[in-house]
């Protein structure tokens, strides 16, 4: 619209009533425009904040989904053989052979047969029958680190889904507001018009001033 015909619709619509009717529909579009982007805002913040409760599961996750590929050989010969030996190190392994050890030993030395080729033979199969043990005993743990952080992943997806859909929709609604506000604003003067001859009409039926 020109500047003309706004001046014209303006004092037109002061009149009629229409430019107080087009600034009320206007503010309403603005409070409607507003409150969806409070909406589009706090969709955000509790995605932001989800996304950041959930991290340290989706880390730990993927920590144990690698050292899982490495104890199986996925990420090759040596990364496997530097899990193995970083279990060999830990704790529990040491303690378990040292005790399992000291078991054959003794149980040998009470019987007699310390120095017979059976207790070598006995020791030599622990230690790799412990190890074994040890490594499907941590493969399963690691997996249950590997599930959760799947979970958390998947979690955060669909929220992120959601929230996505959630913000498409109030991005929607606060455009059809606006759009709502421009139009009420746009048709001032042609309501304007409208009314003024509508009046002048009735006026005229009337048979004018005399």
């Amino acid at each position: 619209m020109s500047g003309v015909g706004k001046a014209i619709g303006k004092v037109v619509g002061g009149i009629t009533g229409a430019s107080a009717a087009a600034d009320g529909a206007s503010a309403a579009a603005k409070t409607q425009a507003a409150s969806a982007q409070a909406g589009i805002d706090e969709q955000r913040r509790q995605f932001d904040a989800l996304r950041v409760a959930q991290q340290p599961f989706v880390n730990a996750g993927v920590g144990a989904l690698g050292q899982q590929s490495a104890l199986v050989g996925l990420n090759g010969a040596d990364a496997q053989q530097a899990a193995i030996e970083a279990l060999q190190r830990m704790p529990g392994f040491t303690s378990a052979l040292q005790q399992g050890e000291n078991s054959i030993l003794q149980n040998a030395s009470a019987t007699g047969g310390l120095r017979g080729g059976n207790v070598q033979a006995a020791l030599g199969q622990f230690s790799p029958a412990l190890l074994a043990s040890f490594i499907n005993d941590q493969y399963t743990r690691l997996g249950g680190l590997t599930s959760l952080g799947q979970s958390a992943a998947a979690g955060v997806g669909n929220a992120g889904i959601a929230t996505g859909n959630n913000v498409a929709q109030l991005l929607q609604q606060q455009g059809a507001a606006k759009a709502g506000g421009q139009i009420a604003q746009g048709s001032v003067a042609r309501t304007g018009f409208g009314d003024l001859l509508k009046i002048g009409g009735t006026f005229l039926g009337a048979g004018g001033l005399f």
